[in-house]
């Protein structure tokens, strides 16, 4: 059955709305996530911490001073990093309405269902991606 999927979806140069409509739902909710944990990750590096160790001894301070730094930069990285995922998921939604979505750019191929459901903002097949890498 699954053999037989696989060489239906090679015959086949695009997804039917139907498909375009589950694919569009999985990255609604990942989109929703991102969302939300690029938010937490802002207010994280945005805010003070309000427990701060004013009250005690001037080692410590400097420590807990040179924690929040090396803290404050690791969630703006990972919040950098959460706002790609988040355009690389909205540019994703931009290719289901266009009805382009889940074709590889590289080899005009369709990009596998199991793939699409892992890494719905994918652009490459694994075929692609991997022959991108001997590159």
């Amino acid at each position: 059955m699954k053999k037989a999927n696989a060489q239906e979806e090679t015959l086949k140069n695009k997804y039917s709305d139907e498909e375009l409509e589950e694919f569009k739902q999985i990255i609604l909710e990942k989109l929703d996530k991102a969302r939300r944990d690029l938010k937490m990750l802002t207010e994280a590096f945005a805010n003070s911490n309000e427990h701060d160790i004013s009250d005690t001894s001037p080692t410590f301070k400097v420590l807990e001073e040179g924690y929040q730094v090396n803290s404050k930069e690791e969630n703006s990285k990972l919040a950098a990093r959460q706002d790609k995922f988040i355009t690389a998921l909205e540019n994703a939604l931009i290719r289901i309405e266009n009805k382009t979505y889940g074709v590889c750019r590289a080899t005009g191929k369709l990009i596998s269902k199991e793939r699409l459901r892992i890494v719905p903002h994918a652009t490459l097949s694994i075929e692609a991606k991997l022959n991108q890498g001997k590159n």
